[in-house]
């Protein structure tokens, strides 16, 4: 439910608020005095278009501020719009209310937030539709095509959700396989060429057999081939001073060069520590034994410099064989991916993907059997649907007729026409609402053969007919009493009360006799000076709803006769309001027993 709303810089109005009662609420006031304005905020609320010449005149921004409460709504009503909340960040203040916010710049910019997070308008949008619903002229308009009618017919009667969402379950199976059989017939030729090329791709990577890495192992095993005898040099060297010339000949197989003379790094470092063991002095013995664990680790040393050399590749054909492997894996690099491991998986990839693709005989064949037994399932489910749907057009039919009788239609004839088309996402019917002036009449669409007028009372026949079992939601209507008046303004009246005893309702009308049943009277009222026009929000208390609902009769700002009469409207609307009230309640005493 909608607490209020705040407006700051809005078409007329420089700022204003209004709080909002649970039952009816009406908005009045002159032609231009900025009624329309509140409803466009409540627009903008609920995501719509952000129009920068809405903002007033001389103003950089205009916004729009207003507060949801979630009492007595229906339960999956909250848990939906609580989790599109939650999903943007926000969450409900200390109150347990949600703050939505909407600013347009001058500039024509927008912003939005909900909940205490900025939010896109979209975010907006899917909040509002769970708690706020707008009917205005354009929304009229809206009623005109076959889709929104539909939508209204499966909103009439509950059972047809079930059935429609079977349906469309069974509609999307049958389209994506009848498109993947359609595909794959069209495009045979083209399919077979992929399959052609993915095979010749993954036999060549195959005939090379790429190992993981490889191309980086390849490339320091070459620069070792390369430099084979500066390194075979450099450890030859530094095993010779550690080791001597004898056992550089041993690691190198019996190569020599170097001078046998020479004594050994482990030489002297063994004599070192032999003349120190000996000793008596616990200095020398200490240093001994330092000198034990370095000749120690120059033994180790030792040890990997002639497994170094005993590696280094003496087969002269060793590096024009890693060259020539080096250039078949390049080959594939440019081709398939930056590196081996990125070759390597695209083989995997390009291997599920022929593996995806089967355009044989048997494999078409088998598709078209799943085609057809899904369009069987499809088709039976749409018929079931089409049936449940031609029971609650009838009776739809005959309520929105006795409906509109009561809103001084008395010879109008309602009609729900159906029609089979082909298989769609909500069916196999085409919707057409069509009005009758009388019963002798044939009946004709709504679009040739309403008049404005008559489009209001048909729209709000539906919608007190399709609001009947909701709760909680709150329904505004912006002039849909427009081309109305007399009798059938009073029933308007009385069905907006009905329909906010369990719903809140807010009105925007220029009708005292819709005017008089609200449980709260908001007036928007227009100054013109003389460098601006503005306009501001009073909720009226009784004496003040006399002196507005006499305007609205008379014309006359205050006429003793006019008061008279507006007096009368207003109490005997509120005792009319009353018995609604207790009409409604009388249901809920009689379960509650």
């Amino acid at each position: 439910m909608l607490v209020d709303i705040a407006i700051e810089n809005l078409g007329v109005i420089p700022a204003a608020s209004a709080e909002f009662s649970s039952g009816l609420t009406v908005l009045t006031g002159e032609t231009g005095a900025g009624k329309t304005m509140v409803v466009t905020g409540l627009r903008l609320l609920s995501g719509g278009r952000a129009d920068a010449s809405r903002v007033r005149t001389g103003s950089a921004q205009a916004v729009v501020e207003g507060r949801f409460v979630t009492q007595g709504v229906p339960c999956d009503i909250v848990e939906r719009a609580t989790g599109i909340v939650s999903n943007a960040g926000g969450a409900a203040d200390e109150n347990g209310e949600f703050l939505a916010v909407r600013s347009v710049g001058a500039n024509g910019r927008s912003k939005a937030h909900l909940g205490g997070r900025s939010v896109p308008a979209a975010t907006l949008s899917e909040f509002s539709d769970e708690l706020l619903t707008i009917h205005g002229q354009n929304d009229q308009l809206r009623l005109l095509s076959p889709e929104r009618q539909l939508d209204a017919l499966d909103r009439f009667d509950p059972a047809l959700s079930a059935l429609r969402h079977s349906y469309a379950t069974k509609y999307h199976t049958w389209k994506t396989l009848d498109r993947d059989l359609q595909k794959r017939l069209s495009s045979r030729r083209e399919l077979a060429q992929e399959v052609d090329r993915l095979q010749f791709a993954i036999n060549e990577i195959e005939e090379v057999a790429p190992q993981p890495g490889e191309d980086k192992e390849l490339v320091e095993q070459i620069r070792r081939l390369q430099d084979v005898d500066s390194l075979r040099e450099q450890a030859a060297t530094a095993l010779a001073a550690i080791d001597g010339a004898g056992a550089l000949s041993d690691a190198m197989g019996g190569a020599g060069g170097f001078d046998d003379e020479q004594e050994s790094a482990s030489d002297q470092l063994g004599q070192a520590e032999s003349a120190l063991a000996g000793s008596d002095d616990a200095k020398l013995k200490e240093i001994a034994a330092q000198l034990s664990e370095i000749t120690s680790q120059l033994s180790e040393v030792s040890m990997e410099l002639g497994g170094f050399l005993s590696e280094l590749p003496a087969d002269p054909q060793a590096l024009d064989e890693m060259l020539t492997r080096q250039q078949q894996l390049k080959l594939l690099t440019r081709k398939y991916a930056a590196d081996i491991d990125g070759v390597i998986e695209w083989q995997h990839k390009a291997q599920i993907r022929l593996d995806s693709i089967d355009i044989s005989s048997e494999a078409l064949d088998k598709l078209k059997a799943d085609v057809n037994k899904a369009e069987v399932s499809m088709m039976r489910a749409a018929k079931k649907l089409s049936t449940s749907r031609t029971k609650a057009a009838r009776k739809l039919a005959k309520t929105v007729t006795e409906e509109l009788q009561g809103l001084a239609m008395q010879k109008a004839r309602f009609d729900v026409a159906m029609t089979i088309v082909d298989p769609g996402p909500t069916g196999i019917d085409q919707v057409e609402f069509q009005l009758a002036a009388n019963s002798l009449s044939q009946p004709r669409p709504l679009a040739s053969s309403a008049s404005g007028g008559e489009l209001s009372r048909v729209m709000l026949a539906l919608e007190v007919i399709l609001a009947a079992g909701t709760t909680g939601t709150t329904l505004v209507f912006d002039e849909v009493d427009a081309g109305v008046g007399g009798r059938a303004a009073v029933e308007i009246g009385r069905r907006l009360a009905r329909l906010a005893n369990n719903n809140q309702v807010i009105v925007v009308t220029h009708l005292p006799q819709v005017a008089a049943y609200a449980d709260t009277h908001l007036h928007v009222a227009k100054n013109v000076g003389e460098k601006s026009v503005t306009s501001g929000v009073e909720s009226l208390t009784f004496e003040r709803r006399v002196e507005e609902l006499s305007r609205m009769l008379a014309g006359l700002d205050d006429t003793a006769t006019g008061r008279a009469h507006a007096t009368e409207l207003l109490e005997r609307a509120q005792k009319e309001k009353q018995d609604i009230c207790a009409e409604a309640e009388e249901p809920l005493l009689a379960a509650s027993a």
